[in-house]
């Protein structure tokens, strides 16, 4: 349906609707997972938050990014689950518009949040001594509110470059969130220049983090392999195992979705690709660190038994 911005008012996300067979499964597996992700994450927040054996730059990270899950998730999945069974799946514009800019800004807070923690991992291990000095209250605070505007700003270009499109010529958005780059795709006019952009910006806020996380690993690695007895190394690589599994499944699961909207022009392969960037890692993440942490394992259990 063409038409300019005023007439173009709304959008329709059509998710999953070609399966209205599986629409009462996808309720209660999407139901199950955004629950279940929401209790994961709260959970760590408030055992790191309750426990002052937990109250260290790494675990105030982690709370910060649990944080940031639930408000990445939150931003698009109950929408989504409330569409199922209602059926109704219109979005207006400015709706499109306000959750595209919150999706993307915490899925870069995700993304640096990564960065800000491999840098702890580098500074812990590499600079044991001066750790304390370094990574103080005062640092940590401002490492995160820089990620916060980092993931600002990455927000506002995207969001910028869907408001140069002055009309549609479809109002179907082929996935179950309002995704820029399917916007674009959805413009009469000539978009090559706002892809490059949307493109160039994309790679270039995910390759910068991921170049730090590199460098950081690569350095710890380096520091690591000189440590003389086994169970040093052993401890050492324990401290960074959880987070190296983040890292390679949030850039992992963002890969997938970046491939599958250049490549793939499949609907349904392209919301399947979403739902795993969308759901499964926040999901899991709260899993991540907490089964192999002995720490964060205690402190649950503590609020637990506090809470009953």
């Amino acid at each position: 349906i063409p038409g300019n911005l005023t007439s173009a008012s709304e959008f329709l996300l059509l998710g999953f609707s070609e399966d209205p067979d599986l629409h009462p499964f996808l309720f209660v597996l999407f139901l199950s997972m955004y629950l279940v992700t929401m209790l994961g994450n709260l959970l760590i927040i408030l055992a790191v938050v309750s426990d002052p054996h937990l109250h260290t730059p790494m675990y105030f990270f982690l709370s910060i990014l649990s944080l940031a899950d639930m408000g990445f998730v939150s931003t698009t999945v109950p929408k989504m689950i409330l569409d199922i069974p209602t059926h109704s799946r219109v979005i207006s514009y400015a709706g499109c518009l306000t959750q595209m800019s919150i999706f993307i800004l915490f899925g870069s807070m995700d993304g640096t949040l990564l960065t800000v923690m491999a840098y702890d991992r580098f500074v812990a291990i590499c600079h044991p001594l001066h750790y304390v000095v370094i990574v103080n209250p005062r640092f940590c605070c401002f490492l995160v509110l820089v990620s916060f505007f980092i993931s600002l700003l990455d927000s506002q270009v995207h969001n910028w470059i869907v408001l140069q499109l002055t009309c549609f010529k479809d109002v179907e958005i082929s996935n179950f969130f309002c995704d820029p780059s399917l916007l674009l795709r959805l413009a009469c006019s000539d978009t090559l220049t706002n892809n490059i952009i949307t493109y160039f910006v994309g790679a270039s806020f995910a390759a910068i983090p991921f170049s730090a996380i590199f460098f950081s690993y690569y350095k710890i690695l380096s520091s690591i392999l000189r440590v003389p007895s086994s169970g040093g190394r052993s401890k050492a690589f324990s401290t960074c195992g959880s987070h190296l599994a983040g890292v390679c499944l949030f850039y992992g699961t963002g890969l997938g979705v970046y491939l599958s909207s250049a490549i793939s022009h499949s609907p349904r392969k392209n919301a399947v690709a979403s739902v795993l960037y969308t759901m499964v890692t926040p999901m899991l993440n709260p899993f991540i660190y907490s089964l192999r942490n002995s720490d964060i394992q205690r402190a649950m259990r503590r609020f637990l038994r506090k809470s009953v």
